[in-house]
């Protein structure tokens, strides 16, 4: 039986410092053996949002113990690792360096191969760690900094589809949870109120929604939500506000993902349809939901990595180092931090307004 490839992943690229050892089993599927994920929540809640500096102070302080715990939750030694992957991009340069720094001194000092990792990559990648799903497929990465659509090819190959013009989705969750009072990170808190409340109460604008393909944009959604309330007197309004809301963002993707559909199948004629959700949305439950049954519809199959794989994590990021270790996709030790680093490199760029869809 051959020696399997153990990989140590680091992901610091905005407010989670995290590490996790991956290995595989005989078949080939990703094993894996650590996962540790330490939030800064606490940290940013009384400033609304993620502070830069004060989240690359977290990462520093923290990330060799990190590391550690995941070495010994592995049950493996240091000894045993064949390389070191860490996220150089895309996310906040300070707090980037911290991981790709401490990624290349650790592979440096244990005379192991260095991987560089695009996050957005470990997004697209995800649903491999638990899933045994073959190329092409389509991805929808939706979370608190991108929004698009790709066609994930290969390993390094992808052809984007969509994207958003201005906001995130998950910013937009996040703005409108803390309009709504909601304490930082709220996003995940607006299905909750939306249960209480009322999803026909206010007619919320949907955003080139009858243009510009599978792209999408959620700033004038935001700026709507902000206009309203002003005029919200009573815990009703909220709950009745988060469920348009939720239902209004339901109705956006619905119409998208099936321009996203028609898209991929026009480029890649598959044998097998498949769609991927990845990102910190994609834990929303309403959005699954409604997403499995258009799957449904469209004779889709559907894929979600696990809940605790949506956000930010290292798993994804050593499951990308293991498949290029395989390929012997090696990076220098002077790779360095990339703020924005798109997965299709030659995509048009599409932010901001003016903006010609």
């Amino acid at each position: 039986m051959s020696k399997k490839p153990l990989i140590l992943g680091i992901e610091s690229s905005c407010d989670e410092t995290a590490a996790s050892l991956i290995t595989e089993n005989e078949e080939g599927m990703p094993v894996v053996l650590s996962n540790i994920i330490s939030s800064q929540v606490n940290i940013h809640k009384e400033f609304g949002g993620v502070v830069p500096e004060l989240a690359a102070r977290s990462h520093i302080e923290k990330i060799d113990w990190i590391v550690k715990k995941a070495i010994d939750e592995s049950g493996r030694g240091i000894e045993e690792i064949d390389a070191v992957a860490s996220t150089a991009g895309p996310g906040l340069i300070v707090c980037l360096s911290v991981g790709l720094s401490f990624g290349k001194a650790f592979a440096s000092t244990i005379n192991k191969p260095f991987i560089a990792v695009n996050h957005l990559e470990g997004h697209a990648l995800s649903p491999k760690l638990n899933s045994k799903i073959n190329y092409p497929y389509l991805l929808l990465l939706i979370s608190g900094g991108h929004s698009q659509y790709l066609s994930v090819q290969n390993l390094g190959k992808y052809k984007r589809l969509g994207t958003t013009i201005d906001d995130a989705l998950g910013e937009a969750f996040d703005k409108t949870a803390k309009l709504l009072g909601i304490e930082f990170p709220g996003g995940s808190q607006i299905e909750i109120l939306a249960k209480k409340g009322d999803p026909n109460k206010y007619d919320l604008p949907k955003p080139i929604f009858n243009k510009g393909g599978c792209n999408l944009s959620f700033a004038g959604l935001k700026t709507a939500i902000l206009r309203i309330t002003k005029d919200i007197k009573t815990e009703q309004d909220k709950f009745d506000l988060a469920a348009s809301f939720q239902k209004t963002v339901e109705k956006i993707l619905y119409k998208k993902t099936k321009i996203a559909f028609s898209l991929f199948e026009k480029q890649n004629n598959p044998k097998k349809k498949i769609f991927v959700v990845a990102g910190g949305v994609a834990a929303n439950k309403k959005i699954r939901l409604m997403l499995t049954n258009l799957c449904k519809e469209e004779s889709y199959q559907n894929i979600f990595p696990p809940i605790e794989l949506c956000g930010d994590n290292a798993a994804m990021i050593a499951m990308v180092g293991l498949q290029r270790f395989k390929k012997k996709q090696f990076s220098n030790l002077d790779h360095p931090a990339k703020p924005r680093w798109p997965l299709d490199e030659d995509a048009i760029f599409l932010k901001g307004a003016g903006v010609q869809l």
